[in-house]
């Protein structure tokens, strides 16, 4: 990845398209004979739906995928084209408008299938649908033993041209524990499922049931669609599935600021709310301008990694609504100098797994809560018609996507 531009700027995350597309490819290289599905729920997990969608499609994915349909809508109002699912539906949410928009919607239950039959009833539209069983997870989808119910009302629906049955599907729970015993059992329950619906004479499309963990360790659980999620951003499942470097990923975000601060303070000097920390000695203080309001977790204080001047500092005293101090020691700094929270790790800097750790979560939260008051910066963007590099812009990320 480039060097992170310097253009003022009190924030930044630099989200590397030209990695996320060669994720991708690496992604569709575990699974060849599957299509890819790039999930860009919640923004993209923070790094920008639209750019990413884009990039993903250009490196070969056939299917995009979002949580609600309002994130989904919001793609295709960008411009966004191809194969396009969503799946977390409440009643009262747009049925119509999402077929409309050639989205494939995905239904759990009666329920669902009733309102969006009742939603397009008399219009002349017909709706592709995909069937959710709920092999184990114990969220969304279909209880196998109303499986048979939900299949004779699409298998009807069907019949009377409201929907086409385009898929099955499933999500694991513990694919990211590779050997626990769920996942055969979910397989097994997913098999079944299939099997009837196709004995019922629904014809689906794609079946798929793999996640990110599971594109990577399980080829048994490919079938026709895997749906890449945290790993097309290039941040591992988890640890006991891999690092990033092992499993051929490249992280694509990097978050950095300008401090805002740089001052000699004695010893003995509180720092930030409640003086949880108090300077060991006549010290450099650095004020980074991001806090808990820009995503950065407030349970870093005292233990968030940063890399300020070539050195990981960490975060001392609590962080605040905009704003965190870093002890440079005997380390001299100026107003404007870089500081990194994390990216891929090349130049020393923590990742966010590293944050991840330091604050007792997950790296998925660590990007994806990233807020929109962080500027995005996009490098590595092609034109879609020329393939050609277009530079480097920036995004200022309003909250259009419903996530």
């Amino acid at each position: 990845m480039s060097e992170t531009p310097k253009a003022p700027m009190r924030a930044r995350a630099v989200v590397d398209l030209a990695a996320l597309r060669a994720n991708v490819r690496a992604l569709r290289d575990r699974a060849p004979r599957a299509q890819l599905m790039a999930v860009v729920k919640a923004n993209a997990y923070g790094h920008g739906a639209v750019p990413c969608a884009r990039a993903a499609r250009q490196a070969g994915a056939r299917w995009v995928g979002t949580a609600t349909p309002h994130e989904a809508l919001a793609l295709r109002a960008a411009g966004d084209a191809g194969r396009l699912m969503c799946w977390l539906w409440t009643p009262g949410d747009p049925w119509r408008e999402a077929v409309e928009a050639d989205i494939d919607v995905s239904v759990s239950g009666l329920w669902a299938l009733e309102e969006l039959t009742a939603a397009i009833g008399g219009t002349g539209l017909t709706a592709r649908v995909q069937l959710k069983i709920d092999t184990g997870l114990g969220r969304n989808g279909c209880q196998p033993g109303d499986w048979e119910a939900l299949v004779a009302a699409a298998r009807a629906a069907e019949d009377a041209g409201l929907v086409k049955v385009t898929g099955i599907w499933s999500h694991f729970a513990c694919a990211d524990e590779p050997g626990h015993p769920s996942i055969g059992a979910q397989l097994r329950v997913f098999t079944d499922a299939v099997a009837y619906a196709r004995a019922q004479g629904l014809d689906p499309e794609v079946r798929h049931i793999a996640n990110s963990p599971a594109t990577l360790t399980l080829p048994e659980a490919h079938f026709d669609l895997v749906r890449t999620g945290v790993a097309m951003y290039g941040i591992s499942p988890s640890p006991e599935v891999g690092s990033p470097e092992e499993l051929g990923l490249r992280p694509i975000m990097t978050l950095s600021a300008s401090l805002a601060s740089v001052k000699r303070v004695p010893g003995g000097h509180g720092v930030s709310y409640g003086l949880t920390y108090t300077t060991p000695g006549e010290t450099t203080l650095a004020l980074v301008p991001v806090g808990y309001a820009d995503g950065i977790p407030r349970a870093g204080s005292g233990t968030g990694p940063v890399l300020v001047g070539g050195k990981w500092r960490t975060v001392a005293g609590r962080v605040a609504m905009d704003q965190f101090v870093v002890d440079l020691g005997g380390d001299s700094a100026a107003p404007g100098d870089e500081a990194v929270l994390f990216g891929p790790g090349d130049r020393g800097e923590p990742t966010a797994e590293d944050w991840a750790r330091a604050t007792g979560t997950i790296a998925y939260e660590v990007v994806t809560r990233i807020s929109a008051r962080v500027p995005r910066v996009y490098l590595g963007e092609t034109d879609p018609d020329t393939g050609t590099d277009t530079g480097t812009h920036t995004d200022v990320i309003a909250d259009d996507t419903g996530a």
